[in-house]
């Protein structure tokens, strides 16, 4: 590389926020690049499914037009990665027209990319077939009609496709699902700094200034060289601490020295860290250990019934004490009257292991009061409402030994009762597919977005 890089990573994921003073002050450090990640799994599979944004469109253009405005008039890229949350062809087609829509308001010109990272169903059935893909993390086998019923499938691109379109001249490029370091690590990489480093920071720089103390959806920047790489924030009310950046290393990672990427290994076991100032850390030692075949992880998603819900209150101390007998019981006879082979009722009881469930390692409690959501999923979105107000309904009448009340059991805050809450999608596909190219399945397309 001809010389060091800087990058500016203005949140965690774009449309979250940052604080307009700390990018201000970042783009004053004159950054080669702004990049930033948009999507993740950790919502679920309902924005993979349905093409819904996860956030709002208010949102997402207007930190978009904060990082296109300043890069014009640096002269520098803006790298978009996992548009829209999931990172589907609808989610792409969404942001980028967001992007037209700042150029033409703004009055800029540039070259636009956009890359799919949509995987055809039956392509994934016909690598299924051939033996080409494996189990990730789901703990089955992927099948062909599983892969064919799914709603959407989509895959994490690597570094590879967003170098292939800074290549072809991309100022501003909005991309499909992608790895969330690769996102991070593409440009650096173009500008040929050791992948290693740049995958490795981007990993830490993609979360924002989570990597920071005190740690939030801020501005972080990054500066590699050929040795190593040097963390700060934007803002001057955080600071890069030894124990913040080493700790985000670790973060989201099963083992502590490893981790497998699309097409590679990053190897930390010699990796070092250095406070070089009171707000920088500098990392070093990071490797990159190219791998024989190239796998990328697909995320599919399918539709699995349409949710209704209904969110009540419990102050009666003797129907406290009795929950989980009533609740179970107002299941059974959901099941038995509406005798439906895809009915799924279930129940989350707040103040009593709502969050933890089964791993919840306190087993007594002490509360007085307890937040109850009752869930009915369904063939359609009737016959979902339909079992939400049949178990509210019974739960606000039934009657129970040392019951005091003759009234209603449960306190509803919203009238209605029950709630609609749409279709419901499942993951159907966390998986490895193995391809023959880093781009074979992540099409680039190019504009020339003029004022």
């Amino acid at each position: 590389m001809k010389k060091p890089i800087r990058i500016l990573t203005p949140t965690c994921t774009l449309g979250y926020g940052f604080d307009t003073a700390a990018f201000e002050r970042g783009m004053s450090l004159e950054p080669d690049v702004i990049a930033v990640d948009a999507g993740s799994t950790d919502p679920g599979p309902h924005y993979l499914g349905s093409g819904e944004s996860l956030v709002s469109r208010f949102s997402i253009k207007r930190e978009l037009t904060q990082m296109i405005v300043a890069a014009q008039a640096a002269g520098i890229p803006v790298i978009v990665g996992s548009a829209g949350g999931a990172g589907t062809r609808a989610h792409v087609d969404e942001v980028v027209g967001i992007v037209r829509e700042v150029a033409a308001e703004q009055k800029l010109a540039f070259r636009l990319a956009w890359i799919y990272s949509d995987i055809p169903q039956a392509s994934v059935a016909e690598a299924i077939a051939r033996g080409n893909v494996r189990d990730f993390e789901a703990g089955y086998d992927l099948t062909e009609s599983a892969a064919l019923e799914s709603a959407t499938i989509v895959a994490q691109m690597g570094h590879e496709p967003i170098v292939a379109a800074l290549d072809q001249g991309a100022e501003v490029i909005i991309a499909g699902r992608a790895c969330d370091d690769s996102v991070i690590a593409a440009f650096p990489i173009w500008q040929g700094a050791p992948a290693g480093l740049a995958i490795h920071m981007g990993k830490i720089l993609e979360c924002g200034a989570f990597s920071a103390e005190p740690h939030g959806t801020d501005v972080m920047m990054a500066t590699i060289d050929a040795e190593g790489f040097t963390l700060e924030p934007g803002g001057l009310n955080r600071r890069a601490s030894l124990t913040s950046v080493a700790a985000h290393t670790l973060y989201e990672r099963e083992n502590p020295f490893r981790q497998a990427g699309p097409g590679h290994e990053l190897d930390l076991g010699d990796c070092t860290f250095e406070q070089i100032s009171e707000r920088e850390v500098r990392v070093a030692g990071s490797r990159f250990i190219g791998s024989d075949d190239y796998w990328i992880k697909l995320e599919g998603a399918r539709l699995a019934g349409y949710r209704s819900i209904s969110i009540a209150g419990v102050r009666c101390p003797t129907m406290i004490s009795r929950i989980d007998p009533l609740l179970a019981d107002a299941k059974n006879q959901a099941l038995k009257y509406f005798d439906s082979p895809t009915l799924k009722v279930n129940f989350h009881v707040y103040g009593k292991r709502a969050v933890m469930g089964a791993l919840e390692p306190v087993v007594e409690h002490g509360a007085h009061e307890l937040g109850l959501v009752i869930e009915a999923v369904d063939r359609d979105q009737a016959a979902a409402h339909a079992v939400a107000h049949f178990v509210s309904g019974t739960l606000l009448h039934v009657s129970y030994a040392g019951q005091f009340n003759t009234a209603g059991n449960l306190a509803f805050p919203y009238s209605p009762s029950e709630i609609g809450a749409g279709p419901v999608y499942e993951f159907s596909a966390y998986h490895l597919m193995r391809v023959d190219t880093p781009t074979q399945f992540f099409p680039a397309y190019f504009d020339e977005v003029a004022a």
